[in-house]
């Protein structure tokens, strides 16, 4: 069975912080799943397209 994590969060900036929980869970998992919440009320720096692009 394939062990699959999902990493949540707005990554508005993406930290080393977030890079670094990355990293460890690489060697854990055989896939992670970086998903890049949005929420309509928040004002974010980066547009969704940077964040992805900085991810």
């Amino acid at each position: 069975m394939e062990k699959i994590a999902i990493f949540p969060g707005s990554f508005d900036p993406i930290t080393l912080g977030h890079f670094d929980i990355i990293k460890r869970g690489i060697p854990l998992f055989d896939k992670i799943i970086v998903a890049i919440g949005v929420n309509a009320d928040k004002k974010y720096m980066f547009s969704l397209e940077e964040r992805k692009h900085f991810i």
